[in-house]
């Protein structure tokens, strides 16, 4: 996952910006390269919800990007939930967040459960 602080972070052409509340099966994905999805607040977790149903249901293969009150204590769930960039709040150190990252590579690998983009756990890849 790569991580960027809010001053780092860039808009970029082909954007969509969806805010938690929207339906994402409702927007038109074609053209578009990255989404970006807001946490408002970081107890607020419809984003999470939002970038599943991007990855398993829609299939979409850009860019997606947690933006808004993201916080270290998140990134492993949003690696999970499909998301591939994390824009951190500006109280949030990026060195602490990617120690907590590299703390549980199994974790995000999939190892233990499936996620949003490897749906089969290594244990049964290795059966198989």
């Amino acid at each position: 996952m790569k991580l960027l602080t809010a001053d780092l972070f860039e808009s970029h052409p082909r954007t969509l910006r969806l805010s938690n509340d929207a339906d994402p099966q409702s927007v038109d994905l074609q053209g578009i390269d990255r989404i970006e999805l807001v946490f408002p607040k970081f107890t607020d977790g419809r984003a999470y919800s939002q970038a599943f149903l991007l990855r398993r249901r829609l299939g979409f293969a850009g860019e997606l990007v947690a933006t808004g009150d993201v916080l270290i204590d998140q990134l492993a769930l949003m690696q999970r939930c499909g998301f591939d960039t994390a824009v951190l709040r500006a109280d949030q150190p990026t060195e602490i967040a990617l120690r907590v990252l590299q703390d549980y590579p199994g974790f995000n690998a999939g190892t233990y459960q499936g996620d949003a983009l490897q749906q089969t756990p290594r244990f049964a890849k290795a059966l198989s």
